[in-house]
């Protein structure tokens, strides 16, 4: 199959000691098993720390807008997955090539997300500290339920990918990097130029674009969990095998999925079965994903139908 893997930032967490290596050889099991892919990576809290260091030493280096910071996550994420997949690829006789491509996302100026932070980046915080950051910095803080307080920005809706042409010249001939971050967010003047402007866009949504206009047979999205739950934050969490789009249409309105978190990824797995009537999407973690792609395991995002 063609498949478009969405990566999660949170599992590429560069303190956490070979994430990932742990990552590729996952991606490198679904290689093996015969399927062409294209990886989109998050970028959540690496852009975030990116922030943090440049404002810890901003009396010598001057700020950067969020736009730059997208792209050097960009940067150094593609080129360890890029260096740690080459490597798990040819532990399995795979001469395959593996290329990061620097990715532009077009974003509307006018999307209401701009007025509504709800994107979240960099480390969690106690209430103190969040309220210390909101106050002195300015931030947007809000709490995620057990883990605490992160900084959110605005996640515009991506509308378009400025290298499509490019990455679909790589699709026969290397697994391609593309969209980290979510893409670096532009707006484009009345001449198609494009300018970068303060947001992170969510990597589910960019991948689900990327899917689209890649004709690939399965969006497969990679969290931390290796279901979607329902009453998540509950003792009595329940983990769902199968889900309709009318099912997840109703769970959204009951509030089931977290914006920030679980919520971008059902929506994308939404649009992308509702655009692709006779394809799915499966939402599961690193360990399940090939199992999940085969049909055991994960959450499978269905037509109503």
């Amino acid at each position: 199959m063609k498949i478009v893997v969405a990566l999660g930032g949170n599992a590429l967490e560069w303190r956490e000691t070979n994430a990932i290596e742990r990552a590729c050889e996952h991606i490198a099991d679904l290689s093996k098993a015969g399927h062409e892919l294209v990886v989109v990576h998050g970028n959540g809290p690496q852009v975030g720390n990116i922030s943090l260091a440049f404002e810890s030493v901003k009396d010598e280096i001057p700020l950067l807008p969020l736009d730059d910071l997208v792209a050097m996550s960009q940067g150094f994420i593609g080129y360890q997955i890029q260096k740690a997949l080459r490597m798990a690829l040819v532990k399995r006789n795979l001469d395959i090539p593996v290329a990061s491509i620097v990715t532009q996302v077009v974003v509307d100026k006018n999307d209401p997300a701009f007025l509504n932070p709800s994107k979240p980046i960099g480390p969690y915080y106690d209430r103190i500290e969040a309220s210390k950051l909101a106050k002195f910095k300015g931030y947007s803080m809000r709490k995620e339920e057990g883990r605490g307080y992160r900084r959110v920005v605005p996640s515009p809706s991506p509308l378009s990918i400025v290298e499509i042409p490019q990455i679909k010249d790589l699709w026969d001939s290397a697994i391609s990097i593309v969209c980290g971050g979510g893409g670096i967010p532009v707006v484009l003047d009345e001449d198609g130029n494009a300018h970068g402007v303060e947001a992170v866009v969510d990597k589910d949504l960019s991948a689900e674009l990327l899917a689209e206009y890649m004709e690939a047979d399965l969006l497969l999205i990679l969290t931390g969990v290796p279901n979607v739950y329902l009453n998540y934050t509950k003792a009595y969490k329940t983990p769902i095998d199968t889900l309709t789009v009318s099912e997840a249409q109703k769970y959204i309105i009951a509030g089931q999925f977290p914006s920030g978190s679980m919520l971008p990824k059902i929506q994308a797995a939404i649009k992308f079965v509702l655009n692709n009537r006779n394809k799915e999407a499966i939402i599961t973690s690193l360990d399940e994903a090939l199992d999940a792609v085969n049909g055991r395991s994960g959450t499978h995002i269905l037509p109503s139908f």
